[in-house]
């Protein structure tokens, strides 16, 4: 077999990569909530694998004390992503909207941000990388949208400016 036609096969078998996929047995802990209560507010984030072996991320968003948000952050291995152009999300969410967000390196100070809303239903939301915008503490920066190679984090966000119940099912997280 030629090069070309080697690297072809090899290029259609990297179509896509899973980053992560729940189900009942899996392991959760490089997952982690962080709410608003590390500046003064009092929102309340909770995750559990529930017994149909989702990713339950849950809880409430209160606006007390300057509060406003609560963030569920997963930490991995750097995963190469220059030969993929989406994230695919397979959720269920509540009719809210949420922020995905990633980061190449987990020590930036900032993420790159795509909003997605929710409908109730399970729902594949595609996301294409290369239009996630950078941002800190809510503010876009103007360094640029995502360009870099690899992934070391991901987190979903819900801070919509007012007090909320909220609740996300994760089934999987996938490179397209």
């Amino acid at each position: 077999m030629n090069a070309f036609l080697l690297s072809i096969l090899i290029l259609m078998q990297q179509t896509s990569f899973t980053i992560f996929e729940f189900s009942s047995n899996v392991n959760n802990k490089n997952w982690r909530v962080v709410d608003d209560v590390v500046m003064g507010g009092e929102s309340s984030g909770n995750f559990l694998i529930n017994k149909e072996g989702y990713g339950d991320y849950h809880g409430i968003v209160s606006l007390e004390n300057n509060g406003g948000f609560s963030s569920l952050r997963h930490d991995f291995d750097t995963v190469k992503v220059e030969n993929f152009s989406k994230i695919i999300l397979r959720i269920k969410g509540d009719g809210k909207d949420y922020q995905f967000r990633i980061k190449d390196k987990q020590s930036n100070y900032y993420s790159y941000i795509y909003t997605f809303s929710t409908d109730k239903n399970w729902q594949t939301i595609t996301i294409p990388i290369k239009e996630m915008y950078p941002a800190f503490r809510g503010r876009k920066l103007n360094i640029g949208n995502f360009n870099a190679d690899t992934i070391e984090q991901l987190a979903f966000l819900i801070g919509n400016k007012k007090n909320e119940k909220f609740q996300l099912l994760i089934k999987g997280i996938y490179l397209k």
